[in-house]
């Protein structure tokens, strides 16, 4: 049987357990929730819904989130990624596009195959499945959404939500855990590169232009 819900949630109007935000910022981001976090659960899989903080602006961070061609900057584990060769699109990223992923030693993958389904840069929304490669992460489909929060300060909040298969001999806890794990990373260091990024653009931006040398006296 089909569960309709969103990934983690808990009861109706309850935030998701360990999601690190308050009710009132869950209910910023119900909508979004709502709109894009919303998976049909069948039997023999699992889903789950993480949060991040990020103090910079939300363009920033999607400026990162968005690179389907370079998803190295921030994901762990990754050792190169090439986009399969698309003459129609070139170098533009659109739904459809493929992604070869190779994967550090020491996981249980080597390498993993990847399709752009959803990339909205007015909404900022985010999704890639997995189509094939050398790993146990079967049918996984992931939504990164990218919203501000209203209030005083700038703070963006990263919601990264994934559904996907349980492997034979693994439990739903284990196969959580795992992606969880990788997902939480992958954050973690999405927030790093975030705030370094803005925190060089403020830099940059407070530099005092230079002068322009006084003139000549005239003689």
């Amino acid at each position: 049987m089909e569960q309709q819900g969103a990934a983690g949630a808990g009861a109706d109007g309850d935030v998701p357990a360990g999601l690190g935000l308050t009710a009132a910022e869950y209910e910023q981001l119900r909508p979004t929730v709502d709109a894009h976090h919303r998976y049909a659960v069948g039997a023999g899989q699992c889903s789950s819904l993480l949060a991040q903080r990020i103090h910079a602006p939300p363009a920033t961070v999607w400026a990162i989130v968005r690179r389907f061609d370079c998803p190295q900057v921030y994901k762990h584990f990754i050792r190169s990624c090439a986009l399969r060769p698309d003459p129609d699109a070139g170098d533009v990223l659109r739904p459809g596009r493929l992604r070869e992923v190779s994967v550090i030693s020491g996981l249980p993958a080597s390498t993993s195959t990847e399709r752009l389904d959803l990339l909205d840069d007015a909404a900022r929304v985010f999704g890639f499945s997995i189509t094939g490669g050398e790993h146990r992460l079967r049918n996984y489909r992931s939504v990164t959404t990218v919203s501000e929060l209203a209030g005083p300060g700038i703070c963006t909040v990263v919601l990264e939500s994934y559904i996907v298969d349980v492997p034979d001999g693994n439990t739903e806890d284990d196969t959580r855990l795992f992606a969880d794990t990788v997902v939480r990373l992958n954050l973690q260091k999405l927030k790093s590169v975030a705030e370094a990024n803005a925190a060089a653009a403020a830099n940059s931006n407070s530099v005092a232009p230079a002068q322009p040398p006084p003139p000549e006296p005239e003689e």
